[in-house]
This record gives C-alpha cells, structure tokens and sequence, in this order.
C-alpha cells in the first residue's frame, strides 16, 4: 500500500511541480558575485575616470581654445585648429623639441637594450654570486627617473664632477658635460643606457626559457658561440625583444625628469636638451599656454600610437614564437 501511494500519480505531479518551481527559482549568487566583483573595482573606475579619462577629454576640448590656466575654463576662446597650425608651421621650439627627442630615442633606446642583453647572457649562468651582480645591475632602475639620481647625475658630469676628475688620472682635460650644448643631450642617454636593469630582468627571464636542446643541437652540427647566439638566441628571444623595444620606446619618448633636472627646467644649454615633454610642460605651466600645451600632448599621443602600430604591423616579420604562430 505504502509503494502504491508513493507511485501514485497525484504524488509524482507534486514532486514535479516541487522540482520544476526549484528550477525556476532565480539563481542570485553569479548576480551578486559581479556586484561585488564592481564594488572592489570601484576605486580603480574612479580613478580612472577622475584622473585619466576625464581629464583626457578636457584636454582635447582645450587643444581647440586659446586657454591660459589662468583664467575661468569657461571664458576659454574656441580657435579650432589654430593650435595644430602654429605647431607645424611657426612655432621652431618645436620642431627643436621633437628633433632631440627622436635623437634620443633612435641612439639611447639600442644601446639601452643592446647592453641589457649584453649583461643578461654574462649574468645567465650558475657561477657563485650572480644573484648579487644581478641586484647590484638592477639597482639603477630601482631609482631611475628620480630627481635624486638626476641630481646625482649632473654633479658627476659638471666641471668638478667625479667623470672629470677620473679623466684627470690619465691626464685628460674635462669639461662641463651638461653645460656644453654638444654633450648635454649625451649625458642623458649615458644616464638612459645606465639604467638597464628593467630589461635585463626581462632579458634574463626569456633566456631561461630557451631550450638548452637546440643549443646542443647546434653545436653537433658545428655552430659556434656565435652562430649559435644569432641562430638559435635571438630568434627564440624575439618576443621578449620586441617587448622590450616597444616598452623602452615608449619610455624613451618620454623622458623628462633628467632633462628638467639638467636644465634648470629650461631646455637649456641652448635647446640641446628640450625634450617634447619639457616642452610640453613649459607651454603649458611657464608659459600658461594651456590650450597650445593640450594640442601637442594630443599630437604627441597620436605619434606614439603611429610608432607602436608599426612596430606591431612589422613584428610579425622577425618576432617568432616557439608555437610557431608568428603573431
């Protein structure tokens, strides 16, 4: 009797119509996961919108005006491309600023990253007290970019600075570095090409993944040290380098801190060291051309983006990735 109720028809519908409510009943937990995945986001997103994105709009709309920093926003005078016309045809500290900038980034960005992979395959082996020589090369980043270190740096290459008085053992006559307008500009890419220890890291981490097989490979068929490095080295580490040579690229564009510090904020000697954000900063804050200053930091964002979708449109030619898809 127990066995027929239970098998009964009206019993059956109830639990049917109990497992068909249960499946119906709204799952809330994925809902509240994503509301509280936003509310720990929501620091970020304001930042976001407050400090880059904001102020990223308010500055397109003021590349258009004549604004001064000094007066009201809202008395801004609407010029339309005026600012872009001025910038390409009669304004020649710009022309200047963009001609030392691209200098430094053609001869301190290869050199940089030419002497953290020299460094990278030195300190790449087991031998005692490497870790100590990796830090101690690593150091100089830690503090790159600091006024300190540029402080530093231009006390070290004046006229009684520590360079000259080592020139001065061998007898070499010194001169003030970061004074002469023909050496200014090469104190800062010696400082630049100094501080190579954040691609070196990187250097050292893509060494570690290539294969020591293809080394041993190599050397049955006869490769040397340095055919191995240019055929089995280089091309495994191609990505790593293409991130890097994007990465410092960028970072030399840049540069301004050293060139503020060197120049007593003025570009100076002679222009030789007006980097386009000096310049930029300049228009902007000392000269309180703020509507001019917002135009060029738009050019300025517009280059950078041409730059990095070349390297990314040419990378596909020389960057090769050990799946074989060539991105």
């Amino acid at each position: 009797m127990a066995l027929t109720t239970a098998n009964s028809p009206s019993v059956r519908a109830s639990q049917g119509t109990g497992a068909s409510a249960k499946r119906r009943r709204p799952r809330r937990g994925p809902q509240r996961e994503g509301l509280a995945g936003y509310i720990f986001l929501s620091p970020w997103l304001i930042g976001l919108m407050g400090i880059t994105a904001i102020p990223m709009l308010l500055s397109l709309y003021l590349s258009f005006t004549n604004y001064d920093v000094l007066s009201p926003l809202g008395e801004a005078e609407w010029v339309g491309l005026a600012n872009y016309k001025r910038m390409f045809t009669s304004d020649p500290s710009y022309w200047r600023s963009v001609t030392v900038t691209v200098s430094f980034a053609l001869i301190a960005v290869p050199l940089k990253l030419a002497a953290a992979l020299g460094v990278a395959l030195l300190l790449n082996k087991a031998w005692r007290g490497v870790g100590l020589f990796r830090g101690l090369f690593y150091l100089p980043s830690l503090i790159g970019g600091s006024v300190a270190l540029a402080i530093v740096w231009v006390n070290m290459f004046n006229r009684e600075g520590a360079f000259n008085g080592f020139l001065a053992i061998f007898g070499i006559e010194g001169k003030p570095w970061v004074n002469d307008p023909s050496w200014a500009l090469e104190t800062l890419m010696v400082l630049a090409i100094w501080q190579f220890g954040a691609p070196m890291v990187i250097f050292l981490a893509g060494l570690k993944q290539v294969p020591t097989e293809l080394y041993e490979a190599a050397s049955v068929d006869g490769a040397g040290r340095f055919r191995q490095f240019m055929s089995v080295t280089l091309p495994m580490l191609s990505p790593v380098i293409f991130f890097n040579l994007v990465l410092e690229t960028i970072n030399g564009f840049q540069g301004f801190t050293a060139a503020f510090v060197l120049s007593d904020g003025t570009g100076g000697p002679v222009d030789s060291t007006l980097m386009y954000t000096l310049n930029l900063y300049l228009k902007g804050w000392r000269e309180y051309e703020m509507g001019y200053a917002s135009a060029m930091a738009w050019v300025f964002l517009l280059a950078i983006g041409i730059i990095t979708a070349v390297f990314f449109s040419t990378g596909r030619f020389w960057v090769h990735y050990s799946d074989g898809d060539d991105r």
